[in-house]
């Protein structure tokens, strides 16, 4: 008892403040089938909402010609009616890129309906999408400076009524005004000063106390999560009211549902050089609490991700940093997996392409760049291929937990943590929820386990800040999860 009580004292937790999802990581990013066309789909969503999403399409596959949007209710009312659709524009510099826009008219899951014609008929998909007040959005600056130009002009105009009503309201007609007329008029001009100093103060404080209640009404907040270590090695997971869902119950945020099987996905990143990574899956033992049996786990701090996705397909994920001591137990069972970086790639400066890395046990990966430069905002997949110790492309891998890969994403300076798979950065779960029939991700999905891997998995994705990111590629491999970890810079 002594020495748990010790543990769970050591277990400090400190709430990260990150937000939303796929923290700091707003775009919505698929790649996959409408019809017989092979899409590259990317979700630009508003920083407020009612906003405007910017949609962007390349044809990967096939030759399309045209392409209708329409944004549409994930689940419930509002998810089966659509309004007419939007025709994308088509560039004119590359026939199989498309852009448009779609107002997304309150936070909650959504999805963006395509119809998609080309020389093989037509193709029909729905890219689900996660609508939320991310930050207020500031006053243009042309806007706000004609309003201070027209606040100075009033407040100047009714000083100089006020001292002039004083100063000249009893005289008659072509009168000058005397001197203690003039005091007067002087004494009213200050004190009309003062006054509308007053007015503007305590109408600011009123105004910045409205849009602090405002926010917090429509500003998307992930629930908060405690997190403590438990008799040795049992880490409990409790989450926190969260205002935000609880105003939008209507919109099926309260209740759980398994996202490629798991309730939740909980992932440890050792801090401060990333070099430590625990995927694992706490079962849930109350309607706000999960637990996990942690496998052996070195001593040190430790930012916290745990992914659910809700009933909508609305995703949230929960942060938190901790401290944990040396904690006894077995190797990762079942679809857990640890990976300890104790090699890195083959580029030595995080700012030059890293385009590969051997593995002790001499298998190889290679990320495929091609000499490629990565922009912050620029719509890119991410493709990685793996060989075995005799250099010839794997053949030995296998679904991971229903897909070929998972991929996460973390900024050097935890602003960015992104769970992407090859479908692309939507939860499985949004994405099934949309799926009227057997087809498109769940037909591929299924076909996965019947057809041989390939020795290459690719995820959409775009990096939505630049600076240094580590990412941790995971595949299965001969019936063990393998995870190698790529640094990058990226640019402006």
């Amino acid at each position: 008892m002594k020495r748990a009580f010790l543990l769970f004292l050591t277990a400090c937790v400190f709430l990260v403040p990150l937000s939303r999802a796929h923290v700091g990581s707003p775009d919505v990013f698929y790649e996959g089938m409408a019809g017989p066309y092979r899409l590259f789909v990317t979700v630009r969503t508003p920083p407020m909402v009612p906003g405007i999403a910017e949609v962007e399409v390349r044809a990967l596959d096939g030759n399309v010609t045209d392409i209708r949007i329409v944004p549409l209710r994930a689940v419930g009312e509002g998810s089966e009616y659509a309004p007419p659709s939007d025709r994308m524009e088509r560039s004119q510099a590359d026939a199989q890129y498309f852009t448009g826009k779609l107002w997304l008219m309150a936070s909650g899951a959504w999805q963006v309906r395509m119809e998609v014609f080309g020389s093989q008929g037509k193709g029909e998909t729905a890219v689900p999408v996660p609508a939320a007040a991310r930050r207020t959005l500031r006053m243009q600056k042309n806007t706000g400076a004609i309003l201070l130009g027209l606040m100075f002009l009033l407040v100047t105009s009714l000083i100089a009524i006020f001292g002039a009503a004083a100063r000249e309201s009893q005289l008659e007609p072509g009168a000058a005004p005397s001197t203690p007329q003039r005091r007067r008029g002087r004494i009213a001009m200050a004190l009309t000063a003062a006054a509308l100093v007053a007015v503007l103060f305590l109408g600011n404080m009123w105004w910045d106390a409205a849009a602090s209640g405002r926010a917090d009404l429509m500003m998307y907040k992930p629930p908060p999560v405690e997190v403590s270590l438990q008799n040795t090695n049992d880490l409990v997971l409790k989450m926190g009211f969260s205002s935000w869902h609880d105003r939008r119950k209507e919109m099926l945020l309260n209740k759980i549902i398994p996202d490629h099987g798991h309730l939740m996905h909980l992932f440890l990143i050792g801090l401060p050089n990333l070099d430590r990574f625990y995927h694992l899956h706490p079962d849930q033992t109350a309607a706000d609490t999960f637990a996990e049996r942690l496998p052996a786990v070195s001593a040190g701090d430790y930012a916290v991700f745990a992914d659910i996705v809700r009933e909508s397909g609305f995703p949230d994920t929960m942060t938190a940093r901790m401290t944990l001591p040396d904690v006894p137990g077995n190797p990762p069972a079942s679809d857990d997996s640890e990976a300890i970086v104790t090699y890195l790639s083959e580029a030595s400066d995080a700012r030059q392409p890293a385009t590969g890395l051997t593995l002790p046990d001499h298998s190889r990966w290679e990320w495929v760049r091609n000499g490629q430069t990565i922009h912050a905002r620029q719509p890119m997949l991410l493709r990685f291929r793996i060989f075995d110790k005799d250099g010839k492309p794997a053949s030995d891998l296998e679904p991971y937990m229903g897909m070929g890969g998972h991929l996460v994403i973390v900024k050097r300076d935890l602003t960015v943590f992104a769970h992407v798979h090859p479908s692309g950065s939507m939860p499985m779960a949004a994405l099934m929820l949309l799926e009227k029939e057997p087809a498109g991700a769940g037909k591929e999905m299924a076909a996965m386990h019947e057809a041989p891997m390939p020795p290459e998995v690719t995820f959409p994705y775009g990096f939505p800040d630049s600076g240094d990111y580590r990412l941790f590629v995971q595949v299965k491999r001969n019936g063990s999860v393998q995870t190698v970890a790529f640094d990058t810079h990226v640019y402006p």
